[in-house]
């Protein structure tokens, strides 16, 4: 009833080819957009000014969070290329922009393309071996990757600026004016998330998305019937890479420092279980997942802050918490793959199905 897909004719090939071709997810689109924009205004009009910063602060993180999750879901769950580098390539982004900032001065539209292309030559190389190995073997190359470049981070003083091995950045400005408070780098990161969203959805449509899902799929047939199989996972690990330096630069702007704690191989498994909760080979999917996994360790802090005190001593919280975080991450991840290996965009299709036929589901 709500979302029928009857009644509506194309009358040329880019209607037909639409992103959105139902009208009520052309509405649902614009009224999400809405309602993104008018975001600050609202929550500081609830929730006054000092409460809005905090809450816009959280959703800047899951902005940054949504590019790195679509940069990975597009090589895992669309072309099958396993890896558990991913906040490797994020740190290449990260030194690359911060490094091009503070010894040459260049803004911030040109450090942001600049890491992300860095992580892509990076990606292209550790992506060499996937012709040769797949799998668990994969698996391993990418985490050697990981620790490959947390070391040479660590121990090149020309690269991560110091023993500590980290290089303050001003925050990015806009037509000469600064960004300072949360609201203000709020419109700034959303319009990076939508443009990575969109750029995804039309990737995967394309003839280079088709490709990725056929090698993903059976690449032996897929090389059978033409496809090149060299060329088109070197395209995977680069495009996933670009997306990782890109989400490396965002979280240096926004955090204000370049640091390769934050690139860490915890970074690297928070991104898989963003992708494996929310629905692997999906846009969507890697939406709410990175929703899901940036919201969950808020959760769990708050309701242990609230409601732990009557079991533990505040010191106790304080080791139980992290401890918790962790815990409750694998065990997502289990249920997930056992129960509902589609993750969270397998639930939001079983929703929109019931309501496609609904009343009438005979």
């Amino acid at each position: 009833m709500f979302h029928r897909e009857s009644g509506y004719f194309k009358t040329t090939y880019a209607a037909d080819g639409g992103l959105y071709p139902l009208p009520i997810a052309k509405w649902t689109v614009l009224c999400l957009l809405t309602l993104f924009v008018a975001l600050p205004v609202l929550t500081t009009s609830l929730l006054g000014a000092g409460s809005a910063e905090y809450y816009v602060s959280i959703v800047n993180l899951i902005l940054i969070a949504v590019v790195g999750a679509l940069g990975l879901n597009i090589l895992v769950g669309y072309t099958g290329q396993i890896s558990i580098g991913h906040a490797g390539f994020m740190s290449v982004g990260a030194y690359t922009a911060a490094n091009l900032a503070v010894k040459f001065d260049l803004p911030f539209w040109l450090t942001l393309p600049a890491g992300g292309l860095m992580a892509a030559a990076i990606g292209i190389i550790v992506g060499i071996p996937s012709l040769r190995i797949k799998g668990l073997y994969l698996a391993i190359a990418t985490l050697a990757a990981q620790l490959i470049i947390e070391w040479i981070i660590n121990h090149t003083p020309a690269i991560s600026g110091g023993s500590q091995a980290s290089i303050e950045v001003a925050r990015p400005t806009v037509f000469g004016y600064p960004l300072k408070t949360q609201r203000e780098l709020y419109y700034f990161l959303l319009f990076f998330a939508v443009l990575a969203i969109v750029g995804t959805l039309n990737l995967v449509r394309s003839r280079i998305g088709r490709a990725f899902v056929a090698i993903r799929d059976q690449d032996i047939a897929a090389e059978i019937i033409g496809i090149n199989i060299f060329r088109y996972k070197l395209t995977a690990f680069a495009i996933s890479s670009f997306y990782a330096g890109v989400t490396g630069v965002l979280y240096t702007y926004y955090l204000g420092i370049a640091n390769y704690e934050n690139f860490l191989i915890t970074t690297s498994i928070d991104y898989l279980a963003m992708i494996i909760i929310g629905g692997l080979g999906s846009v969507l999917g890697s939406i709410l997942g990175a929703v899901f996994v940036t919201l969950l360790p808020i959760v769990i802090r708050l309701t242990m802050e609230n409601f732990g005190t009557l079991l533990f001593t505040t010191a106790e919280l304080n080791n139980i918490i992290p401890a918790m975080r962790l815990g409750i991450f694998g065990l997502l991840i289990i249920v997930f793959l056992v129960l509902e290996p589609e993750g969270l965009n397998r639930l939001w299709r079983n929703i929109r199905n019931y309501f496609r036929v609904w009343p009438f589901s005979y």
